[in-house]
């Protein structure tokens, strides 16, 4: 067989192997997502956004876990986003020289790399133990540790990306470092880092564990952040382990509202970067 032949039948066999890997991923992914379809379509009704968890043999819905869940993701990332913005600004625009950013992004990529456990696992003896109860903020504590290293990731990247000419030229018209960044580069990349606080969200959305090791569960509606607050991870966990099936229909139901969420927000996110990367 010459070469020719050789390598074509090593390109057939390669391609072969890629495409069946590719249709075995998306055939389990479409069985996935039509059990979840099947199950929870069912299961959302009015009740489940009116009403909250029910213990069981009783009617109920899932109004609870909705309310803290949005609330504790909006609260983690109103922590995490500011400061992972600065800190992402400090690696792109003035550490260069500096022996404390290559420790900085080690730090941020062990972080980003890290099961969602041990963060749970930390706060809950950094503050859960010394606080002697579970509450809401403990849980936001948690999310926002989550939500930093894709920020600081993101808003590095896309700092880096604005051409150098756009600062040499604010700097020229006399424009000070700190107005150069907000005034010029932060508008640049805006888009970028608008997806990264994005995608942020989509990781936070269905972290179950350390909501189990932080805020825990509450059967009813509280709006007390320094208590248990119910929310959509642990009550699926909960429900779907149940012998009871009201509430294995409710975990379905919850399942697909995060599973729809992330798919939106990731949705969102390539738009953004899509549209950051055609206005460039």
């Amino acid at each position: 067989m010459s070469l020719y032949n050789r390598r074509r039948a090593t390109n057939f066999v390669i391609l072969a192997l890629s495409l069946g890997a590719t249709g075995l991923g998306l055939l389990i992914l479409f069985f996935i997502l039509g059990s979840l379809l099947a199950e929870g379509i069912p299961a959302l009704t009015l009740a489940t956004f009116t009403q909250t968890t029910p213990p069981p043999g009783s009617t109920g819905g899932l109004a609870n876990a909705i309310y803290g869940s949005v609330v504790m993701t909006l609260v983690a990332t109103l922590v995490g986003t500011p400061v992972g913005i600065l800190c992402g600004t400090y690696l792109a625009e003035y550490s260069r020289g500096s022996w404390m950013a290559p420790v900085v992004r080690f730090i941020n990529d062990i972080l980003l790399s890290a099961p969602s456990i041990v963060i749970g696992l930390f706060v809950y003896q950094v503050v859960v133990v010394n606080m002697g109860h579970f509450s809401a903020w403990a849980g936001v504590i948690a999310l926002a540790i989550l939500v930093l290293p894709v920020v600081v990731r993101t808003t590095e990247d896309m700092l880096n990306l604005v051409p150098s000419g756009l600062r040499e030229a604010a700097f020229a018209l006399g424009a000070p470092a700190w107005k150069v960044v907000v005034m010029v580069t932060y508008r640049a990349a805006l888009q970028g880092m608008m997806t990264g606080v994005m995608l942020a969200i989509a990781r936070i959305a269905g972290e179950t564990a350390p909501l189990l090791f932080t805020a825990l569960n509450n059967q009813f509606g509280s709006t007390n952040m320094n208590a248990p607050m119910a929310n959509l991870p642990a009550v699926i966990f909960q429900f779907a382990m149940s012998p009871y099936a009201d509430w294995q229909r409710l975990a379905w139901g919850g399942a697909l509202l995060i599973t729809f969420t992330i798919l939106i927000l990731n949705i969102v996110a390539r738009t953004l970067a899509s549209w950051s990367g055609s206005t460039k």
